[in-house]
């Protein structure tokens, strides 16, 4: 039960008991009977006046005072009703303020979401629009590509039919067939594009060999200034002089004897002419030259000269200079630096010392190589230790040339495989001149150090014939080429300058002819250094003023 149902009752109770006192007053007023004790005193049981009016006066106090408790209850009772009224209509009039408020916030929240569901009804609205908007235009797109497609065909068709006509109208004029009319195509495609590649490739190649040559020119000059060496002089003639011309006399003999005994022994020609106080040793082994020109140093030494004495001077000769040539490897094995090389390679390393290559020693040829080798490896960080150990052995199989058949290279290989050399040594011995594939970069430098060692100025010498046989081989191969006029060569063989015709070479074409010119050198012909190659095309008019 509420609050508002209790205070209805108390108002309800509270008027009840004051109808009731009111009626109590009208009937004491009327003079109804109240129900008294009966006093003790009259037997009969009725009352007398005086009883009568104090009962009736009793009654009225007693209806005062009543009446005066049931006033004031009742003003305590309508006060706390009023008041309970009052707290009941402000409980009231909050929970309608509250009830109201909660039923704004309601219409706020219905009011935002019937919003919100409008906005995405028309989101929806739109996007609904939109695609059938994107339908209706690939639709449209579809048909167009459709009739597109359709005009694409029938122009195909139509471009079928007019090449096939123009292939017969082009083979009718041209008097050529579409098999032969491509394969002029071909042919004129395929020059075009060696031309555009010749024009790629002299660009590649010029900007590689301009930095190639700048790099490989520093490395090799810095090489070839630290490296000092003398100028060859090839001979095959001894010069031994005499103590007088007497001597002459002695060495000659009875009727020749000793000249002949000593030819026999030692092979080696002995020529006495005019030349005051001295005679000629001849012979094209420097060994033998050398072990004679010991051998006859002994015999003028000592004066006495005849068959027997020539022969043990020749012995002892041939043994000292076997020492020589062991000592001279051993020295050359100092000079370089090179340690743990076993004796047999030492030896025969020594014994090139009597031996010349175009008029350059041997032995002094691998020295050289072996420095500039062991330099360059350094600047490009390599082992200069191994570059100078592939180096100084590349050679070796010069020493048995004569004694075994084959390429010096492949027999040094063989030799230095045999005694224990590392394999990056054996293959830059035998392929040093390109007869076995070239796999490493110790190969490649002991290459470049025999070239730079051989071709330097003054190294070696070329006989007459070999050197006009090259000439001449040079012109012939650039004279082989289609379009030259002339071929010159110049700098003892060490440049071609080819004239070509101008109205039948072009630029493009004069650089296809140097390359491929220098191409052919490289293949056909051994020479020191290298070879320039210069094409010229070069047009001229004239006219005549009168």
């Amino acid at each position: 039960m509420n609050n508002g149902a209790v205070v209805a009752l108390a108002v309800v109770g509270c008027l009840a008991a004051v109808g009731a006192l009111a009626v109590l007053v009208i009937l004491l007023r009327r003079g109804a009977p109240l129900a008294t004790p009966v006093p003790r005193s009259q037997p009969n049981g009725e009352l007398t006046q005086i009883d009568r009016a104090r009962v009736q006066a009793e009654a009225e106090a007693y209806a005062a005072q009543l009446k005066a408790t049931a006033d004031r209850d009742a003003a305590e009772i309508i006060s706390k009703a009023e008041a309970a009224v009052a707290q009941t209509r402000a409980d009231v009039e909050a929970d309608v303020r509250s009830a109201r408020e909660e039923a704004k916030t309601a219409k706020e929240e219905a009011r935002r979401l019937r919003g919100d569901m409008e906005r995405r009804e028309d989101r929806m609205a739109e996007r609904e629009q939109r695609m059938e908007e994107v339908a209706r235009k690939a639709e449209e797109r579809a048909a167009d590509l459709d009739a597109r497609r359709n005009a694409l065909d029938q122009r195909r068709a139509e471009l079928d039919k007019l090449d096939a006509d123009r292939l017969v109208e082009l083979e009718r004029v041209a008097g050529l067939s579409a098999d032969q009319a491509r394969a002029e195509l071909v042919t004129a495609i395929e020059t075009q594009a060696k031309r555009e590649a010749a024009v790629i490739v002299r660009d590649i190649e010029s900007d590689a060999q301009k930095e190639g040559n700048k790099r490989a020119r520093k490395i090799v000059t810095l090489a070839i200034q630290r490296i000092a060496s003398e100028q060859t002089s090839e001979s095959v003639v001894s010069v031994l002089h005499l103590p007088g011309d007497e001597m002459k006399g002695r060495i000659i003999g009875r009727e020749g004897r000793n000249i002949r005994a000593f030819e026999s022994v030692t092979g080696v020609n002995l020529i006495i002419d005019d030349t005051p106080e001295a005679v000629l040793l001849s012979c094209f082994d420097p060994v033998r030259r050398e072990v004679g020109r010991l051998t006859l140093e002994r015999l003028v030494l000592d004066g006495r000269i005849h068959p027997q004495r020539i022969e043990e001077a020749y012995e002892r000769s041939r043994a000292e200079i076997q020492a020589l040539c062991a000592r001279a490897g051993e020295d050359a094995l100092i000079d370089v630096g090179v340690t743990d090389m076993h004796p047999e390679l030492t030896n025969l390393l020594g014994r090139l010392r009597y031996r010349t290559s175009y008029g350059q020693n041997v032995l002094k040829h691998l020295i050289e190589s072996a420095h500039i080798a062991g330099m360059m490896g350094s600047e490009l960080g390599l082992d200069p230790v191994l570059m100078k150990r592939c180096t100084l052995l590349h050679d070796i199989g010069k020493a048995l040339t004569h004694e075994v058949q084959g390429s010096h290279a492949l027999i040094g290989a063989e030799i230095a495989r045999k005694y224990g050399e590392p394999e990056d040594v054996v293959h830059a011995i035998e392929a040093h001149h390109n007869e076995v594939e070239v796999r490493t970069v110790e190969a490649v430098l002991t290459q470049a150090a025999d070239a730079i060692s051989g071709s330097r100025p003054g190294a070696r010498r070329e006989s007459l014939e070999a050197y006009v046989k090259r000439l001449e081989r040079l012109e012939q191969i650039a004279l082989a080429q289609d379009g030259v006029e002339k071929v010159f060569a110049m700098q003892a063989g060490r440049e071609i300058r080819v004239m070509v015709k101008p109205g039948d070479i072009d630029d493009i074409q004069a650089q296809v002819i140097a390359r491929d010119v220098a191409k052919q050198v490289e293949d056909e012909l051994t020479y020191p250094g290298q070879i320039r190659v210069t094409v010229i095309r070069e047009s001229r008019a004239i006219e005549f003023a009168r």
